[in-house]
């Protein structure tokens, strides 16, 4: 009896780690809750290269016409000449239609794919916003209005924002109406980041066109 029960025993051994080693295995499913997700990547203008977004910083360029345009434009849309905001609003400095076409742009495509013309445009525009606001950037720059230092650079920045009409408002009102974009972004905030910035380079202009 020993005999058979030292044969049968390594016998059943052998049969239970067989069965182990072809048995199914259970997947586990893991809720996609859990899962821990890629920061969305950027596509930079440029060279088009994919970068994460927590990797994208502000470019510095010094208090220089360039400095502004480059600091507005990442404001508005990560400096992206391709963008378009889910107002609708297009490409590195986010124009909307109605000021395109008092620019004498008309093929929003076409204004979306030439960087060169979302430039001249921006510069055009700038323009036409020093114009309308000439009277009152002689009298408030180098004022305060509600702890805000008041400069030529603010105020073309927060007209890009809301329009000179809406700027206009703020300054002669001090600051009582200080109207804010669909994303929550006031005048009064641009006129804080934006000041110190040399735009002497803008000559204004009335009703300019690129």
């Amino acid at each position: 009896m020993r005999k058979w029960i030292s044969v049968i025993c390594p016998l059943i051994m052998i049969l239970m780690l067989a069965s182990f080693g072809t048995s199914p295995k259970k997947i586990i499913q893991v809720p996609e809750s859990l899962l821990v997700k890629e920061p969305t990547p950027v596509l930079f203008p440029k060279d088009r290269t994919i970068m994460p977004s927590s990797m994208v910083i502000p470019p510095f360029v010094g208090s220089s016409f360039v400095g502004f345009k480059e600091a507005l434009a990442f404001k508005e849309s990560q400096g992206d000449y391709f963008t378009i905001n889910t107002l609708g609003y297009l490409g590195k400095y986010q124009f909307g239609i109605g000021t395109l076409q008092l620019m004498g742009v008309y093929n929003a495509t076409k204004f979306l794919n030439d960087p060169t013309l979302q430039e001249k445009v921006f510069r055009t525009n700038l323009a036409r916003n020093k114009w309308i606001l000439r009277k009152d950037i002689r009298r408030f720059v180098g004022k305060q209005i509600r702890g805000i230092e008041i400069s030529e650079s603010g105020i073309l920045a927060a007209a890009h924002l809301a329009g000179p009409g809406n700027v206009k408002k703020y300054l002669r009102s001090y600051g009582q109406l200080d109207v804010a974009d669909a994303y929550g972004t006031s005048i009064s905030h641009y006129l804080k980041k934006f000041s110190g910035y040399d735009v002497s380079i803008i000559t204004a202009k009335k009703n300019p066109k690129v």
